[in-house]
């Protein structure tokens, strides 16, 4: 397979009938084989440990049975997006709502709080905001997770 989007067109149907969705699919050389980076995700929640793996074993016996790769060697990593992904998708929001979050407007607004609902709009302490309109959206870290009545969304810098 040559293009990202042939990989796509194969990879989506594997990963959703493992009850994932498949997130970003990156091939590169690596000397003399291939690696193919595979990112997977929920609708609704995060990825056990075990459901990666389920992934990435159907992922590697379709691979394996296909002919459209050839015999070509590479190497297969899947995994789930780490809290340092941004937040681009409403189903990202959907799935971390509760938690805090800094999201940077395409007017160049920060704005900071806790996401609340992604439906329809993402709203993070009582403001939605399009999609659209989101240059940037990261879930905090929070070592000591302080009384949520402290926390309104609130303009930064």
């Amino acid at each position: 397979m040559k293009q990202s989007t042939n990989l796509e067109e194969f990879l989506t149907p594997v990963v959703e009938r493992s009850g994932a969705c498949l997130e970003e699919i990156k091939a590169s050389p690596q000397g003399k084989h291939r690696l193919l980076t595979v990112l997977i995700d929920h609708e609704e929640r995060h990825l056990t440990l075990d459901e990666v793996t389920e992934v990435s074993k159907a992922i590697s016996q379709a691979i394996d049975e296909s002919s459209e790769f050839g015999d070509s060697a590479f190497t297969l990593e899947v995994s789930s997006p780490g809290i340092d992904r941004p937040l681009t998708k409403l189903r990202h929001f959907r799935k971390n709502i509760g938690r805090l979050a800094t999201i940077t407007t395409t007017a160049g607004e920060k704005f900071q709080g806790r996401i609340e609902s992604a439906d329809p709009l993402p709203t993070i302490s009582g403001r939605s905001f399009p999609l659209d309109e989101i240059k940037r959206a990261m879930i905090e870290i929070e070592f000591r997770r302080q009384d949520d009545s402290k926390h309104s969304a609130k303009r930064k810098g």
